[in-house]
């Protein structure tokens, strides 16, 4: 089964911009919509969306400023405002009951829009991430997203994958490869880099690292939420993840993997459908 490619306009204060996703199942089943990391893209759903294809229509965009998506007009734009803004236009073409799956920044675009009036989602997976992010994982982001290297081919990035993404826990060469196959850049004048906008690094990196308190958000959800964490998790804490139980969120620990599961692996793609498809 392979995706479809397509694309929407959402406007921004600047003007129209185009967000690209890929669409995988039948319109006619209950969406679900996944959202990536900070510098990741809507391929990294491959096998969850083909695991949940079956039974409902599974949308990944690239946020602005990756993959496929336009990049905008400079770092100010690279805000959750803004993704946010993206998100809601399709949400839009969508009916008003849609399972959100969000990893990371997708996931706080997911509470975000979750604490809304009338809000869409009536469902949340929120992929290592929660009310609280500590300024240490902020910073430990912040080293890694300098500017990205040029490379010779695909086999250095997926080498270089490797190692800035070792605490993923993607399962398999097979996934590795996958994930090579859709985060780079063909330069024009030759090699390869990553597949987001170098201006997202200086909006992240341009002020001081400090903790996150999201709780703002969190507070208004109503709709049933699970939570995955990495066991090594820098992002998503323990005692968050312990006060988010205590406030109704299911969860699943997964031994072995830091900032963010890839959700590759069969056991976490098997917990998270059966919690979409649960009345």
């Amino acid at each position: 089964m392979q995706p479809r490619q397509k694309t929407l306009r959402y406007l921004l204060a600047d003007g129209f911009h185009d967000m690209a996703y890929v669409a995988w199942g039948e319109p006619d089943r209950p969406p679900v919509v996944c959202v990536h990391g900070l510098t990741r893209q809507g391929r990294d759903f491959d096998r969850l969306a083909r695991a949940l294809a079956s039974d409902f229509y599974v949308l990944c965009p690239d946020l602005p400023g990756r993959g496929r998506s336009d990049w905008l007009a400079g770092p100010d734009f690279y805000q959750p405002l803004t993704y946010v803004t993206a998100l809601a236009a399709l949400l839009a073409t969508l009916p008003p009951a849609v399972h959100w799956v969000g990893t990371s920044l997708g996931g706080i675009c997911g509470m975000i829009l979750a604490a809304q009036g009338k809000t869409p989602l009536t469902k949340l997976v929120l992929n290592d991430v929660g009310p609280f992010i500590p300024a240490a994982a902020i910073a430990r982001i912040q080293h890694y997203m300098q500017p990205a290297p040029v490379l010779p081919d695909r086999g250095a990035l997926e080498a270089l994958l490797r190692v800035i993404h070792a605490s993923f826990g993607v399962p398999d060469d097979d996934g590795w490869a996958e994930m090579a196959e859709h985060s780079g850049r063909d330069l024009a004048e030759g090699g390869i880099t990553l597949h987001y906008d170098p201006a997202i690094g200086e909006a992240f990196n341009g002020q001081p690292a400090a903790d996150v308190d999201l709780s703002m958000f969190w507070e208004k959800i109503t709709i049933p939420t699970f939570t995955i964490r990495g066991a090594l998790s820098d992002l998503l804490l323990p005692e968050t993840l312990a006060a988010m139980e205590k406030a109704g969120s299911r969860s699943l620990v997964l031994p072995e993997i830091g900032h963010a599961p890839s959700l590759m692996d069969d056991k976490t793609i098997s917990a998270i459908r059966g919690f979409l498809l649960e009345n």
